[in-house]
């Protein structure tokens, strides 16, 4: 294997007879290196959106978030949940309640999602950092009830960050049937008044749909008691978020879940996880019609050391030997194309991080970020170090069999 490896060495970097053949080397291991660096650069930056989508979601969802697995609502006095209350690593919690409701402010109507959310709301997740406007976070007082509206309802609403007649809110009266002749009388009716504060977290969803307010104001408006849709939490170390789902899942029993942030958005995550997985495997076909170069590589290097062959043949080189050397010389093709083709994305997603030249902001200022994102991962680059290099031998394997075989008949 040695002598192999010493002998394909010496083919790969000397000059051969025909200068054609450096030129198709050349051209394989290019092919190679610009198959592994898409590779590279296209799983990269399909990770910076993943972490770009993550952090935007941490201003609004809860390191951890629990909800019954049998109905919207459950009582935040059950016995069950007395473990969560008292959790060593729980280092806050909010009692939240959602629903559908219908919202309207001078003849203009639409459909919101509710979420009356209680004074700790602001201590489990990072709504500070999302509000503009008097940036206060106030629900109520003795009096009112305030509303804090997404950036996209305030403009479908036309109301503005601040307005002087309230909201009027409609929800369909829980326990009662509709009446035909009289819908109005069905609905629940409840006023909201302007906090003077809105909040963007660039998520359609959220800015176009939500309004928060007083966990009080939801019950009522919804004809609660001491239901609440979610128990919200956050953990005193984030590296022990899992360890803490695992206790809670035990403890709480089947009749609720208990998700992370990433399983709060699975839907999303899922969908992008399957767009990586598209692009890594179509990436991949073009790196297995890029690895057919080496196939003429290795053809036109045998034809070229054909002198050479007949010389190890004399000196009681076995047809295996031979065969070993030419298996090397296409393996160091690939090895060369993978490692210079990685050492190349990752100095391209270098330069993206560091100075944004790909940038997203072309038209207008409608983009949450003005360059493409991108984050490297190490399993990403091992992952396609491993698909380079299975790829490459593959390619190779079969044509230096079949040729060194025909090549040492002839001798």
């Amino acid at each position: 294997m040695k002598l192999a490896f010493y002998i394909a060495k010496r083919y790969f970097f000397s000059k051969k007879k025909h200068n054609a053949i450096n030129i198709i080397s050349g051209i394989s291991v290019c092919g190679v290196s610009l198959a592994t660096l898409a590779l590279v650069c296209t799983l990269s930056v399909f990770n910076g959106f993943q972490d770009m989508v993550a952090y935007f979601f941490t201003a609004f969802d809860p390191d951890i978030k629990i909800t019954s697995r049998n109905g919207k609502v459950f009582d935040e006095e059950d016995s069950l949940l007395i473990p969560v209350f008292q959790h060593p690593s729980i280092l806050a919690y909010s009692k939240t309640l959602e629903d559908k409701a219908i919202v309207e402010y001078k003849g203009r109507q639409t459909v919101v999602i509710i979420k009356g959310v209680d004074e700790s709301f602001n201590k489990v997740n990072a709504i500070d950092s999302v509000l503009y406007g008097n940036q206060e976070f106030i629900l109520e007082d003795p009096i009112v009830h305030y509303a804090i509206m997404g950036v996209e309802l305030v403009s479908v609403l036309g109301t503005g960050v601040k307005f002087i007649d309230p909201l009027q809110v409609h929800a369909p009266k829980r326990l009662s049937r509709v009446n035909m002749t009289n819908p109005a009388t069905s609905f629940n009716t409840e006023q909201l008044y302007s906090s003077g504060t809105v909040f963007e977290v660039n998520q359609q969803p959220y800015d176009g749909q939500y309004i928060l307010s007083s966990l009080t104001f939801a019950r009522n408006l919804f004809q609660y008691d001491s239901e609440i849709s979610a128990l919200e939490l956050k953990v005193k170390d984030p590296k022990s978020v899992n360890k803490i789902i695992k206790q809670l899942r035990k403890e709480l029993g089947s009749n609720f879940i208990v998700q992370n942030r990433i399983e709060q958005q699975a839907d999303v995550f899922k969908i992008m996880e399957i767009e990586k997985l598209i692009s890594y495997i179509f990436l991949s076909f073009i790196l297995v019609i890029a690895s057919f170069n080496i196939i003429g590589s290795l053809s036109m290097l045998m034809l070229d050391k054909k002198e050479d062959v007949k010389t190890l043949q004399n000196l009681g080189a076995s047809p295996r030997l031979i065969s070993s050397i030419f298996l090397m010389e296409g393996r160091l093709i690939t090895l060369f194309g993978a490692i210079s083709g990685v050492i190349l994305g990752l100095l391209l997603c270098y330069i993206q991080i560091k100075f944004g030249v790909l940038s997203l902001n072309a038209v207008g200022n409608s983009f949450v970020l003005s360059a493409y994102p991108v984050s490297v991962h190490f399993t990403d680059i091992l992952l396609i170090l491993i698909t380079v290099t299975i790829i490459g031998f593959i390619a190779t394997w079969y044509p230096v069999k079949y040729f060194t075989k025909r090549l040492l008949n002839k001798q």
